[in-house]
């Protein structure tokens, strides 16, 4: 996006900020009101430093992962900012945050790549703070490394202590010490925290956080920790407070969205939850991810086939066509009951366009286990697909398992998946070729001068005749070219308009 938006609070945080103000230490009892108070203490700190140097200071967060860090990145930007930060454009700035991902190897060589391409940077900015968060430093060994080999990073966090990101902030910035502080486990959900969104008219909503699942191929339960449910009440606060500041469209956010509920008093699902959040006014789309194939209810395809606001997309992983495979990955579903899954969702929402997960290479595969995968997304017919080589992370069972896939064999098997993968998706998604479809418009195009870009309800990237004052619009538009993954349309535009 070229525009940087404000950062968005809570009538209850704009209070807790007046209230935290007046009083002289902070609070005792961990939560937001003690955040708020640290919030002010930073601010000082910034004032004073700034007017020595007679310039503000500047800040840039850089996000490795999912979405669910996307999200946790917005409240972090939007926390530097209430701080008094200004957001650079690089990471030539005098705060510089790497959210981070450890899902597969790879984001981990990335980090260090950035880090060690800041060496240029700190010799012109010697006062420079650089600090890490997220699921990567949950890992020990990871933490270590940093512990005894980067001493030049400032700050080192977790995930489950992200809410305590202003006290952590306001020590790094009184302290030249390393600081590392990162929990094994917090059950506490610290609601009404700021963030500044990416987007002014849509926004992710985290209704959860952790996993039960424990797939034998999976860090995410060991770094972001076990299930926790928000209270709904709480979520459906937060979604009336994002509809009056001008959002249309929300994404709720979970590992594993379809167990939602579970733990708080009373009968909480996802589906009653989602039929909540249809009643609040000014939401007009609701997307949600990600959704465990084993835990996906006949309720929820009710509310699904019922609803007018949720979009006909579902991302629903299935890592393997094999049964074997995926008995051993600790999935809890077979190919047949993922398939008969799938037939009564389409059954029920015709037009449903389904996207998914895919695994190369977990330990075991043969060909027979490949082919199984192929034939189920043949007959599955994935509008999308994200496909990954099986990564190696230590901690998880599959760690430790014999039969590794050697890599020409994964990255062989890898091309032919991904091959068909494309191959139907273009096809599925050409289906929509000369249908009118609402568009959220969600940025300029920036290819094509005087074009705007968009996406439809079955997720898919629309480029059409328009200017920037349709950002944030749902407006119709005729898909007159599918080109692959993508169309170029047409605006209708209606005689009342």
């Amino acid at each position: 996006m070229e525009s940087t938006y404000s950062v968005y609070e809570s009538e209850e945080f704009r209070q807790m900020l007046t209230d935290a103000s007046a009083m002289k230490e902070p609070p005792v009892m961990d939560g937001s009101l003690r955040q708020a108070w640290f919030i002010h203490r930073c601010r000082s700190i910034l004032s004073d430093r700034e007017k020595a140097l007679g310039r503000k200071l500047t800040f840039c967060v850089v996000t490795f992962g999912c979405q669910m860090n996307e999200r946790d990145s917005e409240k972090l930007r939007g926390i530097l900012k209430l701080t008094g930060y200004l957001e650079a454009a690089s990471e030539d700035a005098d705060f510089v945050l790497y959210n981070t991902c450890t899902v597969r190897e790879n984001a981990n060589v990335r980090l260090y790549g950035r880090l060690g391409a800041l060496s240029t940077i700190r010799r012109k900015n010697p006062s420079m703070k650089i600090a890490l968060c997220g699921c990567m430093m949950q890992e020990k060994d990871e933490v270590e490394r940093v512990r005894t080999r980067l001493g030049y990073v400032s700050l080192v966090f977790g995930t489950h202590n992200l809410y305590r990101f202003p006290e952590l902030l306001c020590r790094c910035l009184l302290s030249d010490d390393q600081i590392i502080d990162v929990e094994e486990k917090n059950d506490l959900i610290v609601e009404n925290l700021p963030s500044e969104r990416t987007y002014p008219f849509k926004s992710g909503v985290n209704i959860m956080f952790g996993c039960n699942n424990f797939c034998t191929y999976c860090i995410v339960p060991y770094v972001r920790g076990r299930e926790k449910s928000r209270d709904p009440k709480e979520i459906l606060r937060e979604i009336g407070h994002l509809s009056r500041d001008g959002v249309v469209e929300i994404m709720l956010l979970g590992q594993n969205v379809n167990s939602y509920g579970k733990g708080l008093p009373g009968e909480v699902t996802f589906a009653k939850l989602l039929r909540e959040v249809e009643q609040v006014e000014g939401i007009r789309r609701i997307r949600f991810m990600t959704s465990h194939p084993k835990d996906l209810s006949d309720e929820l395809i009710e509310v699904m086939k019922d609803s007018k606001k949720i979009c006909p997309h579902l991302h629903l992983p299935v890592q393997s066509g094999s049964s074997r495979l995926l008995r051993i990955m600790n999935r809890h579903y077979t190919k047949e009951s993922y398939l008969e899954l799938v037939s009564r969702l389409r059954a029920a929402i015709p037009d449903l366009s389904l996207s998914t997960d895919l695994i190369v290479g977990f330990p075991g595969e043969t060909e027979e286990d490949f082919l199984e995968t192929m034939d189920l997304v043949r007959r599955v017919e994935y509008d999308s697909a994200f496909t990954f080589l099986y990564s190696r992370r230590t901690g998880t069972p599959a760690a430790a398992m014999e039969d590794q896939v050697d890599e020409a064999t994964a990255h062989e098997r890898f091309n032919r998946l991904l091959l068909e993968v494309q191959t139907i998706g273009r096809k599925r998604s050409s289906r929509f070729e000369n249908t009118v479809q609402g568009v959220l418009v969600e940025d300029v195009n920036r290819q094509e001068s005087g074009f705007v870009t968009g996406r439809t309800g079955h997720n898919l990237v629309v480029h059409f005749e328009g200017d920037r004052s349709l950002i944030g619009s749902i407006v119709d538009v005729r898909l007159t070219k599918a080109h692959g993954f993508y169309y170029v349309g047409k605006r209708v535009v209606h005689a009342s308009e």
